[in-house]
């Protein structure tokens, strides 16, 4: 794929929308090839936003049952189970089947390792678009209209099916290309040319790494790259730590900012962690620094007046009081 201006975001082309939340199905992420147009670089380990592109699809379907990378076993952000085509290097179709016989699920979502813009919600609203259709698969098209089947969804008898057919036919799936397969399917296809979006060439990595930094999308990634760096799989109100962080610097002082985000977030783990959790502990921070700064800017008292007093306070009433 060469590099272009992306239209959108993830999730927004023309088909229908994100259903309700997909039963279990298992993924099959194809990892290995030669990525002769990055002169045989380890394309999955290249890094886009300072993750590896396999992490990043491999957090794009977080919610499979079982997740099988179809390459030679590497460290990874998340488990997954790893399979090999026999013999090593036989192709896309030879690599779908050796993932395939480790999975289990009636809907199997089948990823390539080169996806930097693949989000949860795409390979969610594919599954829904296949549960709801009587279709062999749903896949995303890129800008150009052209079917991308290694980002798509699939019912996995069908494809079980075919490749047992194709296998017959050719004694063996070795060399065959992918088309030969999904020539045969009956095939939703969804537009989105952000998430089908990937990386064959140094200019498409070049293309990834400079939209991530740009406003609208940085923040998003560094909290996603933060997460799988430390291993938290947590769904938080970023907006509302944002005001609260503001809140803190304008009120109190500007290092109160990353300090308080930080003792929200200790206090949210003493509290057994989860979303409720950082949300509550946010909430008494954020009502603290309002109070902070409204005991800053309250108009002086007339000479003789009495000074404020919180609502519990007791007078002092020790005889050498006064």
């Amino acid at each position: 794929m060469t590099a272009y201006e992306f239209p959108g975001e993830p999730g927004t082309g023309s088909a229908p929308g994100r259903g309700p939340v997909p039963a279990a199905y298992d993924a099959v992420v194809l990892a290995g090839g030669a990525a002769r147009r990055l002169g045989g670089a380890d394309k999955p380990g290249v890094r886009v936003g300072g993750r590896a592109l396999l992490d990043r699809v491999l957090a794009a379907c977080a919610g499979a049952r079982a997740t099988v990378v179809v390459a030679a076993p590497r460290p990874t952000a998340r488990p997954v189970t790893w399979a090999q085509e026999d013999p090593p290097g036989g192709g896309p179709l030879a690599a779908l089947d050796a993932g395939l016989r480790h999975t289990t699920a009636e809907h199997v979502v089948v990823l390539s390792a080169d996806l930097p813009f693949l989000r949860e919600h795409t390979v969610d609203r594919l599954l829904s678009t296949l549960r709801t259709s009587a279709a062999d698969g749903v896949l995303l098209t890129d800008p150009e209209g052209r079917d991308q089947p290694l980002v798509a969804a699939y019912d996995a008898s069908r494809l079980r099916e075919g490749l047992a057919l194709l296998s017959g036919r050719h004694d063996g799936l070795t060399g065959l290309p992918l088309r030969r397969l999904i020539a045969a399917l009956d095939l939703t296809r969804i537009s989105d040319p952000v998430a089908s979006f990937d990386c064959d060439t140094w200019d498409d990595i070049a293309t990834a790494r400079a939209r991530i930094r740009e406003h609208g999308h940085v923040l998003d990634e560094w909290i996603s790259a933060v997460k799988d760096e430390l291993g938290i799989d947590l769904d938080v109100d970023t907006r509302g730590l944002l005001d609260l962080a503001r809140d803190a610097a304008h009120g109190v002082d500007r290092p109160a900012a990353p300090l308080t985000t930080f003792l929200v977030g200790y206090a949210a783990a003493r509290a057994g962690g989860g979303p409720e959790a950082v949300a509550e502990a946010a909430r008494k921070a954020a009502a603290l620094a309002v109070r902070w700064k409204e005991e800053s800017t309250t108009e002086p008292q007339p000479s003789g007046s009495r000074p404020d007093v919180a609502p519990d306070a007791t007078p002092d009433t020790r005889p050498d009081a006064g």
